[in-house]
């Protein structure tokens, strides 16, 4: 073929297993097929994956990389949430960026593409934060496009300002709004403030939600009803969710159902999921990570993430979402080729539809950055 720029051989697309050619003209994709012949340099791909840029839709680039700043006695989610609190206090704009670039970089050499970073919103963080990461999406938005979600990570209602200061943010750049019901003393009226913001700006909304292994007590029941009665079906996200996987077959199943017929979407934390549940038990420990796979299969959507990098929440990770999945895989107990495929969608395809992205395709006129 004439015109071509450049030339990747032998590549495998993720629903093809014979490898395939990909030329680059003009700034796109000219082909995507076997045996192209051209002078063009060339790269032989031996056989290994080509995907589009891969999604992460849940990350906190705000407090990765404090772990150093963090005493670790418990191991257990109220630890990392106080221990965050005491630490962030202490943030800075310049703070925050450096460790934000040190995780950003790593996510674009790992494929990552399209982000969705929460943003603690607070009088202890105040705006700090939130001003070092819109630096972030500002410098690297040649590599990767970074949402921003302000978030109420230690409540509402039993944190006077923090709902004030996050309209502040939202009209200040923020581009979704997040809430966090589990650490609020009102999880119920939290939850409609969080959806009464995201009406006055019109915005996407996300909660961290039901974050132990207790099948009582969710607040998923408060989520649904307000999704229903707003009609932000679609809008809505929901991470970690950790008691679904502590119900029975039927009652999990039905779960799946509600989430699927209202359009809230699902995303599981592996490896903080992992590590901070399941403590309490002595032996026969649970895994304590939702299958969130099984609601794709309900007909809904369903993402794998990141969370967190070297902090109390995770205190380990590098931003690679591949080897989130393998990790994924691994406890959910998936080996299948059709089940790895599954996985691979959860941060690529499902995820860009978590994030109101219609999937990219490694085809013929798209851009090569797809």
């Amino acid at each position: 073929m004439a015109d071509i720029d450049f030339l990747i051989r032998n590549a495998r697309l993720a629903d093809s297993h014979a490898p395939v050619d990909i030329a680059f003209a003009g700034g796109g994709i000219a082909a995507v097929k076997s045996g192209i012949a051209c002078d063009a340099p060339v790269f032989d791909a031996c056989g290994r994956l080509a995907t589009p840029g891969l999604t992460e839709t849940h990350i906190h680039l705000d407090k990765a990389g404090i772990i150093g700043r963090c005493a670790l006695c418990e191991g257990t989610l109220a630890e990392a949430v106080r221990e965050t609190a005491r630490a962030k206090a202490a943030f800075t704009e310049a703070d925050v960026y450096a460790r934000a670039a040190k995780v950003v970089e790593q996510a674009i050499s790992h494929g990552t593409t399209l982000m969705r970073t929460f943003v603690e919103i607070d009088p202890r963080a105040g705006f700090r934060s939130l001003e070092a990461i819109k630096a972030i999406r500002r410098d690297y938005a040649d590599a990767i496009e970074i949402i921003i979600c302000a978030f109420a990570q230690e409540g509402l209602t039993n944190d006077p300002g923090t709902e004030e200061m996050l309209a502040e943010a939202l009209a200040n750049g923020a581009d979704q709004v997040g809430g966090c019901p589990y650490t609020d003393d009102d999880p119920a009226t939290h939850v409609a403030r969080i959806f009464d913001l995201a009406e006055r700006f019109d915005v996407n909304v996300d909660f961290h939600v039901d974050f132990d292994l207790k099948p009582e007590g969710s607040n998923l029941g408060a989520i649904i009803a307000e999704t229903r009665r707003r009609g932000f079906q679609g809008r809505v996200s929901i991470g970690h969710v950790t008691k679904l996987s502590a119900l029975e077959p039927d009652a999990f199943a039905s779960a799946l159902a509600e989430l699927a017929e209202n359009g809230i979407a699902l995303t599981v934390l592996p490896a903080t999921d992992l590590y901070l549940n399941g403590r309490e038990f002595t032996h026969l420990v649970p895994r304590g990570v939702t299958p969130g796979h099984r609601l794709i299969a309900a007909g809904g959507v369903a993402t794998l993430s990141t969370n967190n990098v070297l902090n109390p929440f995770t205190p380990f990770g590098d931003a690679s979402l591949m080897r989130m999945a393998n990790l994924y895989a691994n406890i959910a107990q998936l080996g299948t080729a059709e089940e790895l495929q599954t996985v691979y969608r959860m941060m690529s395809g499902q995820a860009e539809r978590l994030l109101g992205r219609e999937p990219a395709a490694i085809a013929a006129g798209a851009p090569p950055t797809s």
